[in-house]
């Protein structure tokens, strides 16, 4: 799709080929796709350099707003909202719409896994419209009760259900403007033809970070992906051997929102580097469900080489990078973040040139005291959350042995707008 075609609907597909496209709207309104699949752009536009150097003098908000429109037609705003976090997407969710009157949102928060700061800032809000649920397990694990909802179509329907985190499209969307901007910051000039390449270092966990650097590599950023990992390093063995199969437990880690072990959105990944194979992605990604482990076809493994590095990093070197950090730059780095910066410290003290880089940071320190304290640095917490531990708390517990798409079901089904009273 060229740019002077973008006025033309864009079509979302199903990842694994058996569901119908939809336009953007269809693809909002929605997690999974009915037949177990991950939405993405049926052609992705191709960015000519004139583009990128008009985009490169934008406001961060007019560059979105730039992105946004190659993949955007007119859109509803959204009546309900479902979301599943390891961390920080929940609290964030819940500040955009807590109190509005035309909107729930249903948290699914795995209760030990994300730190003590991440879980007040969902559980103290008191909101009608707030609904969270305290799930006795893993972020993996939440997550099957929510891919059971979506796969109920006519359900999704009914109550016009969508996925805040990156199991939804516009995340992803949301997440390709960082790149973009990124390179934008740090290319050494946009005078010089082919564009310079940037390195750009994403930590992740579930890869949706990831999935948007390659989509946007695609379209003609020149962009070399780095993704680092804890040591739930799924995605680093996928890249360095082929290997996507799961270890036998989540380790819990400082870097507590990367403690994952399905990071789902590599089936865009696989699906976008084959060539939008669905047919091959759908085979890979039910025998990996099937059997908890699969090893890339030789030309797919080739082509993820070719797109992206990678790195593994223990919590020893995300204590040595924030102290060094600190040491250096008087910045506090979160544990995500350290993640990141690992990678770049290890590279710049083996003296060898290298490209401009950046790391994306993807949360505040003031969120993660214990890690902070591990590094052997003062936590910087900000009163307002200080606060929060004063406050009154409302989560709803999910046990183990408990049927949880069913909860969930009836917690949708008890928030319908007649019996609630809402026009």
């Amino acid at each position: 799709m060229s740019q002077g075609k973008a006025t033309r609907i864009m079509w979302y597909v199903s990842t694994r080929g058996m569901a119908p496209r939809v336009d953007f709207e269809g693809a909002l309104f929605s997690g999974y796709a009915p037949d177990g699949g991950l939405f993405m752009p049926e052609e992705l536009p191709q960015l000519h350099i004139q583009t990128l150097r008009q985009w490169s003098v934008l406001s961060y908000p007019s560059l979105v707003k730039e992105l946004c429109t190659l993949f955007i037609g007119p859109e509803l705003i959204p009546r309900d909202v479902l979301n599943g976090t390891s961390g920080d997407t929940g609290s964030a969710a819940i500040e955009s719409v807590q109190g509005a009157k035309n909107v729930d949102i249903i948290v699914l928060l795995p209760q030990g896994h994300c730190t003590k700061i991440q879980e007040l800032q969902m559980t103290t809000v008191l909101s009608e419209n707030v609904h969270v649920f305290g799930v006795e397990g893993n972020s993996d694990e939440l997550d099957e009760p929510i891919k059971a909802v979506f796969a109920d179509v006519a359900f999704v329907k009914k109550h016009n259900l969508m996925s805040l985190n990156s199991i939804n499209w516009s995340r992803v969307l949301m997440q390709m403007a960082h790149h973009f901007f990124a390179y934008f910051q740090c290319a050494s000039s946009l005078d010089m033809h082919p564009l310079p390449p940037v390195e750009v270092v994403v930590p992740t966990g579930a890869a949706g970070n990831l999935a948007a650097g390659c989509i946007a590599q695609k379209m003609g950023l020149p962009i070399r992906l780095v993704v680092a990992v804890n040591r739930n390093d799924i995605i680093h063995r996928t890249v360095q051997r082929g290997d996507f199969s799961l270890s036998e437990a989540v380790e819990p880690t400082l870097a507590s929102a990367m403690d994952i072990q399905v990071p789902y959105n590599m089936e865009r990944i696989f699906w976008l580097l084959s060539g939008s194979d669905s047919q091959g992605t759908r085979a890979l990604m039910e025998q990996f469900e099937r059997t908890q482990s699969t090893s890339l076809p030789k030309e797919l493994h080739s082509k993820l080489l070719g797109a992206v590095t990678s790195e593994s990093v223990s919590d020893e070197a995300i204590t040595r990078t924030m102290g060094r950090c600190w040491e250096e730059n008087r910045y506090l780095l979160c544990p995500h973040s350290a993640v990141a910066v690992s990678y770049h410290y290890r590279q710049t003290d083996r003296q060898q040139p290298s490209l401009p880089r950046c790391c994306l940071a993807p949360a505040s320190a003031a969120k993660f005291p214990e890690a902070v304290l591990a590094a052997g640095l003062t936590p910087e917490t900000p009163a307002e959350i200080l606060a929060l531990e004063f406050k009154e708390t409302r989560c709803t517990p999910m046990r183990k042995g408990d049927d949880w798409t069913l909860m969930l079901r009836n917690t949708i089904e008890g928030l319908s707008w007649p019996q609630r009273g809402h026009s």
